[in-house]
């Protein structure tokens, strides 16, 4: 089964990123080699999160389209970035996202295959 593994981050978690960023760095790249190697890493992408900031486009009831600057949701945390992983079940896609050496928040949601 799938299980995207979506990440969150805040102010917080990117200083902490930014003091030490090639030690985060190698154990990021350890996870990810450690699941590619394991044929569980089905891919991923990371948000660029420092420099830009989002657009949000909202459809209205008559179909008309809002455009703001910023994310959809406001609040400390925003979207970093993501994993798309293949593993056995919830639990397992549980434990791997505790071992992601990272300080920010990861949701984790069942990708929806299709019939």
């Amino acid at each position: 089964m799938k299980y995207a593994l979506v990440i969150f981050e805040t102010d917080e978690s990117r200083r902490r990123i930014q003091a030490d960023r090639d030690t985060y760095r190698a154990e990021y790249q350890t996870w990810i080699g450690t699941l590619a190697a394991a044929g569980k890493l089905v891919g991923g992408d990371a948000l660029e999160t420092e420099h830009h900031t989002p657009a949000t486009v909202r459809k209205t009831t008559d179909g008309a389209s809002s455009v703001t600057d910023g994310p959809a949701h406001t609040g400390e945390e925003t979207l970093g970035g993501w994993f798309v992983l293949e593993v056995a079940d919830r639990a397992e896609a549980v434990e791997l996202a505790k071992a992601l050496p990272t300080p920010e928040t990861i949701e984790i949601r069942p990708i929806l295959e299709s019939a």
